[in-house]
């Protein structure tokens, strides 16, 4: 076996092993030839090689994103550690632990006039969860060593981003057979949870409640046990608020909340008020659940999360430091079903909407509404399910999903820019075929996601293509702007065709509602490449008719 002949290359490789990480995602260049060389000679690391770096660490996010732990990536000096931010951010904020290593010039080459050189030290700032950088030089093992083992251990248990920044010497290529180092009682596996907290004085606040709100935002597959599920679902003043990115599933669970609360009243408001509110889970989508609850603020708010809680409707008195699961398990025994008429009000006026969801949907023209409900009515039912942000997320939120579906979005920072990367990524992780729903323009903008060797065969994109950034049609007062075509909507009458041409994928247009069936006839059986359906919309109708349902829903009963 052949290694690296620089001592910090094969501490960063030998530590990687011993931490289990051994998915690694590299973009070419040469002064991440010793990291490249340690990586990718070495048959125990799995080494994917993608030039552009923003796709690149989006497709490690969604490598880390389904196997649960961390993936690496590798990049050389100079800007190409920058093109790895929005991935970064999104991992920070959607808790997904990357190893970020950057190859750098050593300290004394650094801001002198040498290209491909910035300040690589600390770069990502406040999005970071532990910054190592390294010193070259055998003097400084011992260090090195230490920041290393630190940053990848914080990865593993506080799942983010970590940034390891190595600088390197030439002669950049050498290689040889000896392994110069054994790194030494380095613990990263990780303990069981334990969760000691006194939650006494809390279910008797609870116990005493009429009515309790839960409202869940971005989770994992399989997050809360089944009992768990169905404890929560029989309690009458409690009323459960999903989303297409919550993964969970009770026919007492409210999911699609913009269609439950879109179209309520001041007295309405004030009846649907919780006394208290428990969150878990990630990012809320709904804007609407966030204005209604800092409108009509609960009495006290808990959060659930191991690491983080934000005062979204600041309301937040408690923040509970663990898994949503743990808290559940020691929580629930405590809590006595209430007698209320809280749930059963609003389960009744959710099957009066759902009724006039329906009579809507079968009543409106082609156009983006309409085919949310042919892609979702057409899925498989065990699959996984990318969006894409912007309107993907928002239509979605509109339906429902089958339990075997498993859903997911970068709602970390709510960006277009990596919503494919992150797909194809995902879609190698999986044993599950995977499916992409996007809009052109994220499409577009992350077009470089194709550019690589790695998409399954039974990867499926789904593109809905209405010309433009279509959600900017029912912002108010958008479209009364000047310069809203250019500026706002972005125009275009771009496709996806010649793409996946290029990058030889198969292709299937569809422009009405009988072309849409013909395509899903056979697109999602098996074959020997990957395949994208572009569904053309008018660009025209699409906001007037999202706006009217609304309306439409709101018809008393």
């Amino acid at each position: 076996m052949k290694y690296s002949n620089k001592i910090l290359s094969q501490t960063i490789t030998q530590l990687c092993l011993a931490a289990g990480i051994d998915h690694i995602v590299i973009s070419p260049g040469s002064r991440n030839a010793a990291l490249t060389i340690g990586f990718t000679e070495h048959e125990d690391f799995k080494n994917f090689s993608i030039v552009d770096e923003r796709c690149a660490a989006f497709f490690a996010l969604g490598l880390a994103q389904q196997l649960k732990k961390p993936t690496a990536l590798i990049c050389t000096s100079g800007s190409a550690l920058l093109n790895y931010f929005p991935a970064v951010a999104e991992a920070f904020y959607s808790n997904i632990p990357l190893v970020i290593i950057s190859a750098d010039r050593p300290a004394h080459l650094i801001e002198i006039g040498d290209g491909q050189t910035i300040q690589q030290e600390n770069v990502f700032g406040n999005h970071i969860l532990f910054n190592a950088n390294c010193i070259e030089g055998s003097s400084h093992q011992a260090y090195n060593e230490e920041i290393i083992h630190d940053a990848l251990r914080t990865a593993i248990h506080q799942k983010g981003p970590v940034h390891i920044n190595a600088p390197f010497s030439e002669p950049l290529y050498g290689t040889t057979s000896e392994l110069m180092l054994q790194p030494q009682n380095m613990l990263f596996r990780l303990t069981s949870e334990s969760f000691e907290e006194d939650l006494t004085a809390f279910a008797n606040k609870w116990n005493d409640a009429k009515r309790k709100m839960i409202l869940v935002g971005v989770l994992t597959p399989g997050s809360i046990e089944e009992e768990f599920i169905y404890k929560l679902a029989e309690d009458e003043s409690v009323i459960v608020l999903t989303e297409t990115t919550s993964n969970l599933h009770h026919p007492n669970f409210f999911p699609s909340i913009d269609q439950l609360i879109a179209p309520l009243g001041e007295f309405e408001f004030q009846k649907l008020r919780p006394e208290l509110l428990l969150t878990f889970g990630g990012m809320v989508v709904s804007k609407k659940i966030k204005v209604f609850l800092r409108n009509y603020a609960p009495d006290e708010h808990w959060h659930v999360d191991s690491y983080k809680a934000y005062d979204t409707y600041f309301a937040l008195k408690k923040h509970f430091k663990t898994k949503a699961n743990v808290f559940l398990k020691k929580f629930l025994p405590h809590v006595d079903i209430v007698s209320s008429s809280y749930r059963i009000y609003w389960q009744e006026l959710r099957k009066y909407r759902l009724e006039l969801h329906k009579k809507y949907l079968k009543e409106i023209p082609f156009s983006d509404f309409k085919v949310f409900s042919l892609v979702i009515e057409a899925l498989p039912k065990q699959l996984q399910l990318q969006l894409s942000n912007s309107a993907t997320i928002r239509y979605s939120q509109l339906f429902e999903f089958d339990n075997d579906q498993m859903v997911f979005c970068n709602r970390g920072t709510s960006g277009i820019d990596g919503s494919t990367s992150t797909a194809i990524g995902a879609a190698r992780a999986s044993e599950l075929p995977c499916v992409l729903i996007s809009g052109d323009l994220s499409f577009l903008y992350d077009s470089n996601a194709l550019w690589n060797n790695y998409i399954p065969a039974n990867f499926r994109m789904i593109v809905v293509n209405n010309g433009g950034g279509g959600i900017f049609r029912i912002l108010p007062g958008a479209k009364e702007t000047s310069h809203f075509n250019e500026f706002f909507e972005t125009r275009h009458s771009l496709s996806a065709k010649h793409l996946c041409s290029m990058y030889g994928i198969d292709y299937k247009m569809a422009n009405d509602e009988n072309t849409v069936g013909t395509a899903f006839e056979d697109f999602f059986e098996a074959s020997e490449k990957p395949m994208l359906l572009e569904i053309f919309t008018p660009s025209e109708v699409n906001d007037k008719i999202l706006l009217d349902y609304f309306k439409y829903i709101a018809t008393p009963n």
